[in-house]
C-alpha cells in the first residue's frame, strides 16, 4: 500500500502526488489551478482536487494511506500553480 504525504499549514492542506500518477489515473485535466506543482510533483489542494484523487484511486481499486506533515510556514504556497 502506497503512503502519500499530506502537507498542512495553519490554513490549508495538500497531498503530494507525482504528475505521472495523475496521468496514469487519467485525472490531469480535473486538477484545478488551486493546486500547486514543483518539478514532477503536484500538491493537490484539500477542498476539491484531493477528492478527485481519492475517487480515481478508489475506481482503480488502489488503497493508500497518508502521513501528515505540518509546517507553520510551508513553501508550497510559493510553488507554481498547477498547469495541465
Amino acid at each position: 500500500m502506497k503512503t502519500y504525504i499530506f502537507h498542512t499549514d495553519p490554513r490549508h492542506g495538500w497531498i503530494a502526488v507525482k504528475r505521472a500518477e495523475l496521468a496514469r489515473l487519467n485525472i490531469l485535466d480535473k486538477i484545478s489551478s488551486c493546486s500547486y506543482q514543483k518539478g514532477g510533483t503536484a500538491y493537490l489542494e484539500e477542498d476539491c482536487d484531493y477528492h478527485e484523487f481519492i475517487v480515481a484511486k478508489e475506481a482503480a481499486g488502489e488503497e493508500f494511506t497518508c502521513r501528515d506533515s505540518f509546517q507553520e510556514n510551508t513553501p508550497i504556497r510559493s510553488y507554481q500553480s498547477f498547469e495541465k
